[in-house]
């Protein structure tokens, strides 16, 4: 990451002087990057590297967060890509330009976000590791894969709303095992094209949950989602547990092992919806 820094000085100092520098870019060869799933946000213990506070760049003090907690911001995007592939991030790990990843000034290393396009909509959850972008316009620093995604590659920058996650409300609202109490009648979609078809006889009690939520606005955007992608069944199942109402989304019943783990890879490329396994 020092590397970097002294590099982006040098960028400055030549652009300045009227000098010209490589610039960085994207692969030579076009990727496909909805096989890419976005990063899962789980809990990881603040690194000592990469967070040192506070610290200084280009002449301009930074005072890292002390929490991710709550962290919303809307600005500027960025990314960065082949000039820097290979090379060490802040925390000491190795950018990956594929890789969900991202740079930020302030929050704590490492940590997760939800990062929207304010302009098509697009959201993707990326794993900040890094630090940057050093310009004052800009909020986050995407590696090339988060912004091709995103649909910001060839602008090069995109306005986004930046929004950190709590690894445990997450994993709550995502992969919560339920204990289904009340069911609500299956919703059937039309079947995708490219989805794998159930059998004529197919029957069963195996389900793929793919979220569980206390808003039911959340829910039916989760199984709109679902049923884009699938031509079984998309339930909401309104659940009651501890006191506390919870809508769980369902997809199913599968009788075939092999279509239930298609169904499973499919969400999670095309929707980034993770979901595991719940018998009914």
């Amino acid at each position: 990451m020092v590397r970097r820094i002294l590099w982006l000085a040098a960028v400055l100092l030549l652009a300045s002087c009227g000098g010209g520098v490589k610039h960085d870019g994207p692969p030579r060869r076009d990727v496909d990057v909805s096989k890419i799933p976005d990063a899962v946000p789980r809990f990881e213990p603040i690194t000592r590297a990469g967070n040192k506070s506070p610290y200084v760049v280009l002449g301009k003090k930074y005072y890292v967060m002390p929490s991710f907690e709550n962290y919303q911001a809307q600005g500027l995007a960025s990314w960065y890509g082949t000039k820097f592939h290979g090379r060490t991030t802040s925390n000491g790990e190795v950018y990956d330009m594929y890789a969900m990843t991202a740079a930020h000034k302030t929050l704590p290393i490492p940590c997760y976000v939800q990062v929207t396009n304010l302009d098509n909509g697009r959201k993707i959850i990326v794993r900040v590791n890094d630090r940057g972008p050093f310009m004052d316009d800009r909020i986050i620093d995407l590696s090339y894969a988060a912004a091709k995604k995103l649909g910001i590659h060839q602008t090069g920058t995109g306005r986004v709303h930046v929004a950190a996650i709590t690894p445990k409300d997450y994993q709550r609202n995502s992969v919560e095992a339920p204990t289904v109490v009340r069911t609500e009648a299956p919703r059937r979609v039309p079947a995708a094209a490219s989805a794998p078809a159930p059998s004529a006889a197919a029957s069963g009690n195996a389900f793929l949950q793919v979220g569980a939520f206390s808003s039911s606005t959340a829910a039916e955007d989760y199984r709109r989602r679902a049923s884009r992608n699938t031509s079984y069944p998309v339930l909401v199942n309104e659940v009651y547990t501890s006191g506390k109402t919870l809508f769980k989304v369902l997809v199913g019943p599968f009788a075939d092992h092999g279509n239930l783990l298609a169904a499973k890879d499919i969400l999670q490329s095309r929707e980034n919806l993770p979901s595991f396994v719940v018998y009914q």
